[in-house]
């Protein structure tokens, strides 16, 4: 099993829930400057602690997520880490009004890294799009486009021209290219049957995230039914699991320590999807008499238990967590685990903690299988 960590690089001071658009008057760039300097310190902790990757992504105009660029982030890393692989999970080439500005971008990180960079194409959430004001109506054709030019910027020798619905270009010849041959692997993240066709058609590895169980065997069940129609069959490695994970001494100690911050997560920064369902003229769905599961609520109405039961997120003593992630894993069919060992507003001394005993007590078990 593979073993990767994903930082959101989420902002930890709010005293309000989030609602989109926040204004950004709520933004210290003073403490910004300390969340950025403590997430890399984290993020070279992943290193040392022999975990495989260190994930990024892109998101824009909220607390949800400090990083419009991942990859400046991607570029600091390449410096101060030395063998873990970088995964930009990813850029949003729908957004990116020059793909051939993306393609150059993750070529010089490929060759400055080593041939470290894992390449993530994302559709993206409706907010980055009203953050950028593209039509929500344009993401996956624009995405698929950019998608097929940067692949081709990254592998053809010679200079082409491009002109398709979206993007005109005369004649592209990338300076760098990429080290890996033919070019970084391409990871879609995806939840709909649209972004999970692209990935099965693409043969590419797609992911969930802040789903259930039950949800995500269903999501990676129909990944494997469109892969077989487009005559391959995915492999463990193909399937990427991302879950909340924190790690104490004892299960009450790890509950104590992680509930606040869990809370944090899902019930204020989460809670962005407000006021972007309002600007799109929409409203949750109502509550339910009784919550039983997970798609019942929105996920700023998510609580600790109810992650917890289900499977959402990983609290626990070490054995608690190695059994919890080996039974999902198993599950699922999942070959590559994504932890959020950093999440809402943990602070420092306890994400360092958690870094560091589960790459010291449950790391070792996960490795041996």
């Amino acid at each position: 099993m593979q073993v990767y960590a994903f930082d959101l690089m989420p902002w930890p001071h709010l005293a309000e829930a989030s609602y989109y658009p926040d204004s950004n008057r709520l933004y210290d760039p003073a403490l910004g400057r300390q969340v950025y300097d403590e997430h890399f310190r984290q993020m070279e902790l992943y290193e040392e602690c022999g975990y495989d990757a260190i994930c990024i992504n892109e998101h824009h105009a909220k607390p949800y997520g400090l990083m419009p660029s991942p990859n400046l982030i991607a570029a600091v890393l390449t410096q101060r880490t030395k063998k873990i692989k970088i995964g930009i999970f990813g850029n949003l080439p729908a957004l990116h009004a020059n793909p051939v500005r993306l393609a150059e971008e993750v070529a010089m990180l490929d060759v400055m890294s080593g041939g470290r960079i894992i390449s993530g194409f994302v559709r993206g959430v409706p907010q980055e799009f009203l953050a950028y004001s593209v039509p929500l109506a344009e993401a996956r054709p624009r995405m698929t486009e950019a998608w097929d030019l940067v692949v081709k910027a990254w592998t053809e020798r010679e200079p082409f021209a491009w002109h398709g619905k979206y993007f005109n270009f005369d004649r592209v010849s990338i300076w760098p290219r990429p080290l890996q041959v033919p070019h970084p692997p391409i990871i879609l993240p995806a939840d709909s049957d649209e972004g999970l066709e692209i990935a099965a058609s693409r043969r590419v590895p797609t992911g969930s995230a802040y789903r259930s169980v039950g949800r995500v065997r269903a999501v990676l069940d129909r990944y494997r039914a469109l892969a077989r129609k487009h005559g391959w069959t995915p492999g463990p490695e193909h399937c990427h699991l991302v879950r909340h994970v924190y790690v104490a001494e004892t299960n009450a100690r790890a509950r104590e320590e992680a509930e606040p911050h869990l809370d944090y997560f899902w019930q204020k920064l989460l809670s962005y999807h407000r006021g972007s369902l309002a600007l799109m003229g929409q409203s949750p769905p109502p509550r339910p008499a009784r919550v039983e599961k997970a798609e019942d609520v929105p996920l700023y109405e998510f609580d600790f238990d109810l992650c917890q039961k289900e499977g959402m997120s990983i609290v626990g003593d070490p054995d608690y967590v190695i059994r919890e992630i080996r039974a999902q894993t198993r599950e699922l069919g999942v070959g590559v685990f994504v932890g959020l060992f950093q999440f809402g507003s943990l602070p420092h001394p306890l994400a360092q903690k958690n870094i560091r005993l589960f790459g010291e007590k449950v790391l070792p078990a996960l490795k041996r299988g």
